[in-house]
């Protein structure tokens, strides 16, 4: 008769440099502290106690990195923490070990871990190595929650929250038999002490929980009832993110099949939001811990959301969209820019040629081209593959040629294919599109006689203003020489919307007045509540300001102040405060033009600077900004190429920008145009014009995502 030994039971208690207890992993600190006991259940004896001190990649960097609660918690000292080894190498022993003693032998027998609650392998350690780069083993995917094994047990009709709550609820005494075990940490005695009780007492551990690694595809219906505790909002996602990166943000928790929703933007691209339904509402609580978390160096926000938020999102009535998506392709890619007359049997061939060939799911089949309501193409379309493996071989053809036109390559989800799917067949879609400046709100212009004009540089200009700042602040802000200050010359800029642009325009008594504020006030911070800014001060002359303030832009003219050059209007809704409607839609035709294609829309008659103007972005991100200020180049020359720095920090000048393309001889400060956005916690934006496609391209290849100070950039090419 053969007998069958139960698996080992490994209790598994992490320490974090951090919060402990019920908020252990919610402030992304790392571990410093692991300790393994291995348990012989058929024996009810310990095996081995397995205690490991964790390096963090921070010890170098930080001189205190211990909290008081991990003090309190364990025996550790910063000496020892930072001469100790790091997570993957702590790991690998572990699992060395797993290997020799566990796994080996005539009778090999499993492991299963025991934990004390979710949180050290769902919120601890997983998101951990996640972040790290650490592919853990297979046995760390499942365990068992001994809360969850003890109340079941013992009928505990109140929630355990801790292991002394466990202990307190049995009246155990110390175990004599564990006394000579020098623990790190005391709660690891106690764990023991309760898993010894529990299987002394009859208890079969068999509530095992799984941790899923991999999102796996689903469809959601129109019609599906999906509960509102079980989804969130995430923002401030990068532009590139798909699924599989939202998914690994979340990594430890399990996301419902097809549960992650990528936003997307009236425009069709994608907004930096994703909604997210997990399994069940506590692993939704768990992922609400994880507000202000990072992925690189942008942190996220996570916020409740509903059910019909979702399904809003990801559900999908089309018929065509539910059939392509049952064939149950782990990979969806969606292209753009393709030929109106392109057949799926040349998407196929696109795919299956070149160095790196994949396969399209069920050939002919696995391609969804996306059409409008009269049929007519619309130059995108979705293609199926059945592996992982297949992406990176697809998204490698990203920019190769089908016909003449070059094709575009994203990864996609099911939501997408479904708000895609369901936008194109809506009539409403291809409705000719309004300007992006509508309608200006009617906002009282200035009597022209209030307002100055001529070339006398007394005005000054203020930029980078809090959008709470009123005219008591700036005349605070200015101090000494707010008495210069004529009658009514305080003139707040709004921008298209109503809204404060974060720019002022003064008049002073005199010229001098005028010189002595911009040299003394510029770059000098504003102080409103808790914030502050540094503000920006520029000499002008009443006509620089006339014409901002009644609709136009100086035609090419560059206002200087001392020690610093002005440049020119930041963004559309600046330079056209008061802009009428008429001109507007001159300036900005709404239309189906190809997409990335950049159009100088303002008529040579206006003598406006070109403005560039992209009336559909593609999928992760396209600029949407309007951007003034880029020279056209001479009759004799191409066109330069565009590329937008996004994130850059605020205080960025054009030096830095020179500084980071240092390896880029061609770039030059007049190719460099500065623009700040209006949402500080973006960072500010550049244009930068190469003389060429190559050098373009090598940029973004070189530089995408590299840091100017302590944010990253990320490039986009026009």
């Amino acid at each position: 008769m053969i007998v069958h030994s139960s698996p080992y039971l490994c209790l598994f208690y992490p320490v974090t440099a951090g919060l402990q207890g019920t908020a252990l992993g919610s402030d992304e600190e790392e571990i410093v502290l692991i300790v393994f006991v291995l348990i012989d259940p058929d024996s009810n004896k310990v095996v081995n106690v397995l205690q490991y001190v964790v390096k963090p990649r921070t010890a170098d960097i930080n001189e205190n990195i211990l909290s008081e609660q991990c003090l309190s918690e364990a025996k550790l000292t910063e000496a020892a923490v930072k001469a100790a080894e790091p997570l993957e190498t702590v790991l690998a022993k572990f699992e060395s070990y797993v290997r020799t003693f566990v796994q080996s032998g005539d009778r090999p027998r499993g492991m299963i871990f025991v934990t004390d609650g979710q949180l050290p392998l769902r919120q601890c350690l997983h998101p951990e190595a996640c972040s790290k780069n650490i592919q853990l083993s297979e046995f760390y995917e499942s365990f068992y929650d001994l809360r969850k094994e003890f109340s079941s047990f013992y009928h505990a009709a109140e929630e355990m929250h801790s292991i002394r709550a466990m202990v307190e609820y049995l009246g155990m005494l110390p175990n004599p038999d564990l006394e000579p075990i020098e623990f790190q940490a005391e709660d690891v005695r106690n764990m023991l002490n309760l898993v010894l009780r529990l299987i002394a007492d009859g208890h079969k551990f068999n509530q095992l929980e799984v941790i899923t690694v991999r999102l796996e595809p689903g469809i959601c219906s129109k019609n599906e009832e999906v509960d509102s505790n079980c989804v969130v909002r995430a923002r401030g996602l990068p532009w590139q993110s798909s699924d599989q990166d939202i998914a690994k943000f979340f990594r430890g928790l399990n996301v419902a099949k097809g549960g992650v929703a990528l936003c997307l933007s009236p425009q069709g691209r994608r907004n930096g939001e994703a909604l997210v339904r997990f399994v069940n509402q506590e692993h939704r609580d768990m992922a609400m811990k994880r507000h202000k978390h990072h992925i690189n160096n942008r942190y996220i926000e996570v916020y409740k959301a509903s059910g019909d938020d979702f399904v809003n999102v990801a559900g999908g009535s089309n018929n065509e969209a539910q059939a392509f998506l049952s064939k149950g392709g782990q990979v969806i890619i969606r292209m753009r820019g393709l030929p109106y007359d392109c057949t799926a049997r040349q998407v196929l061939e696109f795919f299956d040629s070149g160095n790196n060939p994949c396969s399209v799911l069920d050939g002919e089949e696995g391609v969804l081209f996306v059409k409008k309501p009269d049929g007519r193409a619309t130059g995108d379309a979705f293609v199926l593959f059945a592996q992982e493996d297949d992406a990176t071989a697809a998204l490698g053809k990203h920019r190769e040629l089908i016909g003449t036109r070059y094709i575009e390559l994203f990864r996609s989800t099911t939501a997408e294919v479904q708000q895609v799917l369901n936008r194109s067949m809506d009539p409403k879609t291809y409705e000719q599109q309004q300007p992006l400046i509508a309608q200006i709100p009617q906002v009282p212009l200035l009597p022209q006689h209030i307002i100055t004009s001529g070339t006398r540089k007394d005005c000054i200009r203020l930029r980078g203003l809090l959008y709470e700042a009123l005219v008591e602040h700036i005349l605070e802000f200015l101090g000494e020489h707010a008495k210069n200050i004529v009658f009514q010359g305080v003139h707040m800029v709004y921008n298209a919307q109503g809204q404060p642009s974060g720019e002022a325009f003064i008049q002073m008594d005199s010229e001098q007045s005028a010189f002595l504020a911009a040299q003394q006030r510029h770059n000098r911070y504003m102080v409103f509540g808790k914030k502050q800014r540094y503000i920006e001060v520029f000499q002008c002359s009443g006509e620089d300001m006339n014409l901002v303030l009644t609709g136009g832009i100086p035609a090419q003219k560059v206002l200087t102040s001392p020690g610093a050059v002005l440049a020119p209007p930041y963004g559309a809704a600046a330079a056209f405060p008061y802009v009428q409607q008429a001109q507007a839609a001159s300036l900005m035709p709404a239309g189906n033009a190809a997409p990335l294609t950049p159009r100088a829309a303002a008529p040579a008659a206006f003598g406006f600077p070109p403005i560039f103007y992209w009336p559909y972005p593609s999928p992760p991100v396209s600029p949407t900004s309007y951007y003034a200020g880029v020279p056209p180049p001479p009759p004799h020359q191409a066109a330069p190429t565009l590329v937008i720095m996004n994130g850059l920090p605020l205080s960025a000048t054009q030096s830095d920008v020179l500084n980071f393309f240092h390896n880029f001889p061609e770039i030059t400060q007049d190719c460099i145009q500065m623009q700040r956005g209006c949402d500080p916690q973006s960072g500010s934006e550049a244009v930068v014009a190469f003389p060429s496609r190559a050098g373009a391209e090598r940029a973004i290849l070189e530089k995408n995502r590299q840091s100017m100070g302590n944010r990253y950039v990320e490039l986009f090419m026009v």
